[in-house]
Formats: structure tokens, sequence, C-alpha cells
């Protein structure tokens, strides 16, 4: 990515999640709670909820979780759990998240480039 593609649009918009969420513990007075500590406990309890999900499932089977009959809602809510504590914890530590993944992204790309990254499992420092 160059620096020209920072100024289009964002490649993702989290505000309003993160307002509403921000109103959700305000109304409950949980911001007491909402420490950084306490947000990432809660953000890798709930990837551990998703993975238990996935546990023992075949690579096949896991392709079309999010759409089997018996588990797929437990999929998209332990998704939505992940993707609310980590809104939570950035909006907390002030961590502009389109800036951060856009960095980050141009960052992988430098790291990845293409023609050594194609088709290769391998990390970076690997090639």
């Amino acid at each position: 990515m160059s620096n020209s593609d920072s100024s289009s649009a964002p490649l993702i918009d989290v505000g309003k999640l993160a307002a509403s969420l921000q109103q959700f513990a305000d109304d409950r007075d949980w911001q007491q709670f909402h420490s950084p500590k306490n947000l990432i406990l809660a953000l890798t309890g709930e990837v551990g909820e998703l993975c238990e999900v996935f546990q023992w499932m075949s690579d096949a089977d896991s392709l079309s979780a999010a759409t089997h009959p018996d588990i797929g809602q437990a999929v998209k809510d332990e998704l939505a759990d992940v993707l609310m504590y980590l809104v939570r914890l950035s909006s907390v530590l002030g961590v502009d998240l389109n800036e951060a993944v856009t960095h980050k992204f141009a960052s992988n790309g430098q790291k990845y480039p293409v023609d050594k990254a194609r088709s290769n499992s391998k990390k970076y420092d690997r090639f």
C-alpha cells in the first residue's frame, strides 16, 4: 500500500460499534471493570470458546461451520464476541483500529512479497 492509499476509504470502520459498546458499558456502570488487562482476558476467553466450536472438526467440516444447522449460530456468536471485545479493548486503549490495520497490512506486504510468499506457508524470515 502506498501513502496515497491511507487517504482513501478506511479498510475498517468500527466507530459505531465502539460507540455502542461504550454506551452498553456506561449504562451498566461497567467502565470500572474494563481495564485493558480484563478486556484481554475476556477476549482470550472468547477466542477459546470459538476454538472449542472447531475442536476436533475436520478441515473440510470447518469450511462450512458457519452455515451448519447445529453449530452455525455458535460460530457467529463467538465471532461477534471476539470482535466486540477487540473493538472495546482498542477503544479503551485509544488505538485507531483502521490506522493499525492499514499500517500492519502495509508491513505484511513488505514482509511477504508476492514473488516469495505465493503458495508458501513459511514465515517471512525463512524465505
